[in-house]
């Protein structure tokens, strides 16, 4: 008993350590400037104000906009790409299978500042510079290699024979696909869309170099242009911050079961 009280207690601690640059934030973004650069710290915002919110949703409202197109776009043209690749891999025995999981483990180890130069000489030879389409298909670079290895060892546990009682009933293979392996695989599928849009939305790299136009910029750079042009306006900054999290947070929220199940399911072999 008094070593699970031990172990809950040191949970609790690692809890609030990684909590507290959270609601240091949170605290940070609704009090005044002049109670942040004061030596005795504000605790509690006491005397909040909501001008920072204010400020942050009149200047980075666009970029939200732009970064919610970017990461919607990117999931849906991941998942289009590597659903039916983790399908050939794991079910139809797609010729150089192994050499294929090679390649996407490969490319999963490229740093994406490598490929970044190329990715902008191809973007701006096809005129798709400072456009949503070019962050797209960049941030699906790195993404459709990453949501085909999660999906592959998930329908890698499904029973061919699913499949093969599908086909006798005279489905195609796109048909059983469509109807039947990607409806059991939900919770792997949506787990690759969520890290998809998760990674397409904390993406600076790309967008740094693919946006030379700040009302064509992603948040990520929106915030990063926005703090050296406000660093003295401190809860402006926090209130970004804060504004560029919810959409994650309830994402996570929403879908952290689904997540779990997906990678606990991938995992397992038959």
């Amino acid at each position: 008993m008094n070593q699970r009280w031990l172990s809950t207690a040191i949970a609790l601690v690692i809890l609030a350590v990684m909590l507290f640059p959270l609601y240091w934030m949170v605290n940070a973004s609704l009090l005044p400037s002049t109670d942040l650069v004061r030596t005795d710290p504000t605790w509690l915002p006491i005397n909040g104000t909501l001008a920072g919110y204010r400020n942050a949703l009149s200047s980075q409202g666009g970029h939200l906009l732009t970064s919610l197109i970017v990461s919607a776009g990117t999931m849906v043209l991941s998942l289009l790409i590597a659903a039916p690749a983790a399908y050939g891999l794991a079910q139809l025995g797609a010729p150089s299978g192994r050499a294929m999981l090679f390649a996407l483990l490969v490319a999963q180890m490229i740093p994406g500042v490598v490929i970044a130069n190329s990715l902008y000489v191809a973007a701006d030879r096809m005129g798709l510079l400072n456009s949503p389409l070019a962050l797209v298909l960049a941030d699906s670079t790195l993404c459709v290699p990453f949501a085909t290895l999660i999906m592959q060892a998930f329908m890698r546990s499904i029973p061919a024979a699913l499949r093969e009682a599908a086909m006798l009933d005279g489905a195609s293979r796109l048909r059983t696909f469509v109807s039947v392996i990607l409806p059991v695989s939900r919770n792997a599928v949506l787990t690759a869309g969520l890290f998809s849009f998760l990674f397409a939305w904390a993406d600076f790299l790309f967008a740094v170099t693919l946006t030379t136009r700040d009302d064509r910029a992603p948040v990520t750079v929106g915030i990063y242009r926005f703090i050296g042009a406000h660093l003295s306006d401190w809860n402006s900054v926090m209130a970004t911050g804060v504004i560029a999290s919810v959409p994650v947070a309830f994402l996570l929220v929403f879908a952290q079961k689904y997540v779990a199940a997906g990678v606990a399911a991938g995992a397992v072999k038959d």
